[in-house]
């Protein structure tokens, strides 16, 4: 760490690929693409650390026809660091297509052509050193909310005998690896599960099973008392997260990294983040609007087109208009993990926290 302020922390993360300063928020590269966003637009807009998929890229296009070219920062032309899920979160997510699960792995069918597959934690750490990541995920269960308390054990349970024989397989060459905690908001079988995925041994540590769907309040909650109990020393990873009010509550709670698809997804429904709310451009109040999406952004949408331009690119369908504002909501997570670092470090985050959520929840009421 090189700073914290209350829970609140600002620290490095050192990789193969390059430093991240935390807290650092990932775009999601799913299918080795972050949509419709060159890598360099990537970095301009602020990006330190990518997130690619390993379920998406072990079926298409392969993750041994990625290798033979050169691994994944070569193929998809970005040089900096970049985290691989395990895969884990998509197959429990996709439950329609799960044959059986055991000790082992997990069967099921491929999303893209029903064939069998099956992961277990030897062929995940495989896939991933194929892929060349900086930092690779542990094969996890992540259970859907409100299951029994006997298959959320189960859960927890074999998230750990993954993690144990994930974290003796073979990795790349100075591939970091982190052990996913599950057992989503249960007192008893959340603590349960950081004490042995800690135990273990781990290069950092990911919460699981959160922002599912559970309550908010909830979630907050235990991502409080949950990121406690994780090593001072590593990286501590919140799942799947992205909003501007859900990144500031978590880097309150001790949070270094998160991951979300949320700002390019806004942008596709012609949605904008800006400090004063969530702007929906497909609304007739912004036909005749001369003014940028957000003053004092220096991303392309604000700097060289007005709210009318852009609410009539997206009111026709035109790919630019989606890309710009992929543009802007990117960059305005970015700008915003950056700003919560640099208050951290000045001892202002609770000041700085306060403001924006003061601003973004006066603009949720106009």
């Amino acid at each position: 760490m090189t700073a914290t302020d209350g829970a609140a922390r600002a620290g490095v993360i050192r990789t193969a690929h390059g430093d991240v300063a935390t807290p650092a928020f990932m775009p999601v590269g799913t299918k080795a693409t972050v949509k419709t966003v060159d890598p360099e637009e990537l970095r301009a807009l602020g990006t330190t650390i990518l997130l690619g998929n390993t379920y998406h890229l072990h079926f298409r296009p392969g993750d041994e026809l990625i290798a033979e070219l050169g691994g994944l920062h070569r193929f998809m032309g970005w040089d900096g660091p970049i985290l691989t899920d395990s895969g884990g979160f998509q197959v429990f997510s996709l439950r329609d297509t799960i044959a059986a699960t055991d000790d082992d792995g997990v069967t099921f069918r491929s999303v893209y052509d029903g064939a069998a597959a099956r992961f277990t934690p030897e062929l995940v750490a495989e896939i991933q050193r194929n892929l060349g990541s900086d930092i690779a995920m542990c094969l996890d269960i992540c259970p859907p909310v409100d299951v029994p308390r006997a298959t959320l054990e189960q859960a927890v349970r074999r998230t750990t005998l993954w993690a144990a024989r994930q974290r003796a397989a073979s990795r790349g060459d100075r591939q970091l690896l982190f052990g996913i905690a599950q057992g989503g908001s249960d007192p008893e079988l959340r603590r349960r599960s950081i004490a042995e995925i800690v135990e273990i041994g781990f290069d950092g540590h990911a919460l699981g099973g959160l922002a599912i769907g559970e309550d908010r309040n909830v979630m907050f909650e235990t991502t409080a008392w949950a990121a406690e109990l994780l090593p001072s020393d590593k990286p501590r990873y919140f799942m799947g997260i992205g909003d501007p009010e859900g990144v500031l509550e978590v880097i309150a709670r001790g949070i270094d990294m998160f991951d979300c698809v949320l700002p390019t997804r806004t942008a596709r429904t012609g949605s904008a983040l800006t400090w004063d709310g969530r702007l929906n451009l497909r609304n007739a109040r912004y036909a005749r609007d001369p003014r940028p999406l957000d003053e004092g952004c220096p991303c392309p949408a604000c700097t060289r087109f007005s709210r009318a331009y852009l609410r009539h690119l997206v009111n026709q369908n035109e790919l630019f208009g989606l890309r710009l504002l992929s543009l802007h909501n990117l960059r305005f997570v970015l700008q915003l993990t950056t700003d919560a670092r640099a208050a951290i470090e000045t001892n202002g985050f609770d000041a700085f926290r306060a403001d924006v959520l003061g601003r973004l929840a006066a603009a949720a009421q106009e």
